[in-house]
């Protein structure tokens, strides 16, 4: 009996920093595309104790997006290098990796899965996508 305080407040904690959920459209995303340009970023990582790791990782040069909540109303969402972008094909295969390494290229888009270094997902054509989402 004595946990069960500590289970719900556990619970209640999660459920309060959910991550939020938005959409876009691939026409958006192409449009809002035409401005940014490809550059190479350098992240670094603590690893304890105190080593800077780096980390190199092709990337767009978006600072902010905009897109829509699960009501439909327009937000613009600031990227940061923990925004995540979730694609689901027409397949139902969906592919998970960061919004900063996404790429544009041609008629597909790519990315990294990590930002320790370059480990691109498959190229998603654009005619296979069914829903784009992002988590901030």
């Amino acid at each position: 009996m004595k946990r069960l305080p500590t289970v719900t407040a556990f619970i209640s904690l999660l459920l309060l920093n959910s991550c939020a959920t938005y959409h876009i459209s691939t026409e958006s995303l192409m449009k809002q595309f035409a401005s940014a340009h490809e550059e190479t970023k350098t992240l670094y990582f603590l690893v304890p104790p105190f080593i800077f790791f780096p980390g190199r990782v092709s990337g767009n040069s978006l600072l902010s997006i905009k897109v829509q909540d699960k009501r439909g109303n327009t937000e613009r969402l600031w990227v940061n290098r923990h925004t995540g972008v979730r694609i689901t094909e027409n397949s139902g295969k969906r592919t998970t990796f960061y919004f900063n390494t996404l790429l544009l290229q041609d008629s597909t888009i790519t990315g990294s899965r990590t930002h320790f270094f370059n480990w691109q997902i498959r190229p998603i054509r654009f005619a296979d996508i069914r829903k784009i989402e992002l988590q901030k």
